[in-house]
């Protein structure tokens, strides 16, 4: 096998834009320097919805920003990787698959190129590359982590398949098995999420939230219709789904029996993802760490029973797991094929904005603001209150989750504070809100995972904290927890810490900072406009505190 040595000597720009997510990432000597979803910038939650007439829409404003980041222009590119592959589709129809007008997608896929050009004035078209959708799902999980040991990819589709179970040695690949269409485990989800009355390609979180609150009693009959088949495959069969719960208008309430599928199909689903991890495991000569990558390893539930249950020492899941995070494997891909790749060092790898530039947006908004000693205290003396905070820090977010840099803030002792997060972004009072912790107090409250950077797995509740953390403990006695370490977080490490002195927690509430419906806010503007429309107590941006008592003076009185 040939060894690589050194860093390529390269410009990548990743690109997403096939399925939904688009997003765009840039790869530099094989550093990541850049990377961010469409959505931030076009204010479209998840940027476009899935569906083959959007496939020519390319993320040109977060691809300009990628470029503007690293003063470049698209010129200066040596290649551009567009992370699906035409040449690999076939007729789907043969597969099973009914999609008539996937043809239409294809024909776009296929003038990527030059609708990059056109986004990019100045990309020479003989610079883009075609990845394999699920190369490229494996390089940002398996290239991120170094380039060795074993990879699991599954999602709704790819070019022809679902799934993709290999290895990594020294950087390269090795394939070892594939599931071909029709039988995928994101689709099974996605088709349950819209028979839930859900947004499917959309909402498949809220289904694993509602889960928690049935019981497996369809898990029979589910284990006939979806099962693993030895080889590293798996079969989804064609599945009634009226005949197991009625199907549910989007306005229509939610019942037992919703619920009780939900919870039969997460079963199921965990289930096999078990199974194909031991089968890699031995199909892969027994590695140490498993990387995990696609739309179902957002799946946190999943991800723990994996981690708790599977034969790896190790779990590592990229926190862009879905489509976006495409962008960044297909750059990383094409980066490695001329040397070493670096590690990835973290998901803040979007938009960030100097002091300056914060303290010009609050002047301009005409905003009463202060610049405290430090901004970690003032945020936690407003939560140890009960207040919530909405915090801004530094480089915002690649991927779904809040991990400290766009985040809403809130005491994790207040039973009420989940009621009162739900009601601030307008979202269903089912759903759980998660916690951050500091890394080396984890073991005392939590059991599980460790370390969980990326907030992609559950972790059991320990019983002498559930009555004492009660906002962040979900009706199953877990939580999603986000470890963090003062080396890679500093800020919100202090923030912890400091919160901790007042209460003697050191747990903090942490959920995304946007409303029901709208991507997570990314810019100083939109973070103010969060604060001035939701009861927000603090405005955390950068070192400046703007406090809705003195910003808003009739609405002072909590």
């Amino acid at each position: 096998m040939r060894a690589r040595v050194g860093k390529p000597d390269m410009k990548v720009l990743g690109v997403n834009a096939i399925f939904h997510d688009p997003a765009a990432a840039l790869v530099i000597d094989g550093r990541t320097v850049a990377a961010a979803e469409e959505e931030r910038f076009s204010r479209r939650k998840h940027g476009k919805r899935p569906v083959p007439f959007s496939a020519w829409e390319v993320p040109e404003l977060s691809a300009a920003w990628c470029l503007r980041e690293a003063g470049l222009r698209p010129e200066d590119l040596d290649a551009v990787a567009y992370s699906f592959d035409p040449a690999l589709c076939g007729d789907l129809a043969a597969l099973g698959v009914d999609d008539p007008a996937d043809a239409m997608r294809v024909d776009y896929a296929r003038r990527a190129p030059q609708f990059l050009a056109a986004a990019l004035p100045g990309l020479d078209p003989q610079q883009v590359r075609f990845v394999p959708h699920h190369v490229a799902h494996a390089a940002s999980a398996g290239l991120a982590t170094g380039g060795d040991g074993a990879v699991l990819v599954l999602d709704g589709r790819g070019e022809t398949a679902s799934h993709l179970a290999g290895v990594y040695r020294d950087g390269q690949l090795t394939a070892l098995a594939a599931q071909q269409l029709p039988h995928s485990l994101g689709l099974l989800y996605e088709n349950l999420t819209r028979h839930l009355g859900f947004l499917h390609s959309s909402d498949e979180y809220k289904v694993m939230a509602l889960a928690s609150y049935g019981r497996p009693r369809f898990l029979a009959e589910l284990r006939e219709l979806i099962y693993a088949t030895g080889d590293g495959g798996f079969r989804v069969e064609q599945i009634d789904w009226p005949a197991l719960a009625k199907a549910r208008a989007s306005d229509a309430e939610l019942t037992a029996d919703h619920a009780d599928l939900a919870s039969s199909v997460q079963a199921r689903l965990e289930e096999v993802q078990l199974e194909l991890a031991h089968w890699l495991f031995a199909a892969a000569g027994g590695p140490t760490m498993l990387t995990m990558a696609g739309g179902v390893a957002l799946n946190c539930v999943a991800n723990a029973r994996i981690a708790a249950e599977g034969p790896f020492a190790r779990v590592w899941v990229q926190p862009a797991a879905g489509d976006a995070g495409t962008a960044l494997g297909a750059a990383l891909h094409v980066a490695g094929t001329a040397g070493a790749v670096e590690p990835m060092r973290g998901a803040d790898l979007g938009r960030g904005w100097s002091d300056e530039e914060l303290e010009a947006e609050l002047r301009r908004a005409a905003l009463p603001y202060s610049r405290p000693a430090d901004i970690a205290a003032e945020a936690a003396q407003v939560l140890a209150r009960g207040g919530i905070v909405a915090w801004f820090q530094g480089r915002s977010e690649y991927g779904p989750r809040a991990l400290g840099h766009r985040s809403l803030l809130g005491h994790p002792g207040e039973r009420r504070m989940t009621a009162r997060m739900n009601d601030v972004k307008g979202r269903e009072q089912f759903r759980p809100i998660a916690p951050m912790v500091r890394a080396e107090r984890f073991a005392d409250v939590f059991e599980g995972q460790y370390p969980s950077p990326y907030m992609l797995f559950v972790h059991r509740v320990k019983p002498a904290w559930a009555d004492r953390i009660p906002a962040v403990v979900h009706v199953d006695g877990t939580a999603r927890v986000q470890t963090v370490h003062p080396d890679s977080e500093p800020l919100v490490a202090r923030m912890l810490a400091e919160f901790e002195a007042r209460t003697g927690l050191p747990v903090v509430v942490n959920t995304s900072l946007n409303t029901a419906g709208r991507p997570m806010v990314d810019t100083p503007r939109e973070a103010m406009e969060l604060f001035g429309s939701a009861p927000v107590d603090l405005l955390a941006l950068g070192p400046f505190a703007v406090h809705r008592a003195t910003a808003f003076a009739e609405d002072g009185a909590r």
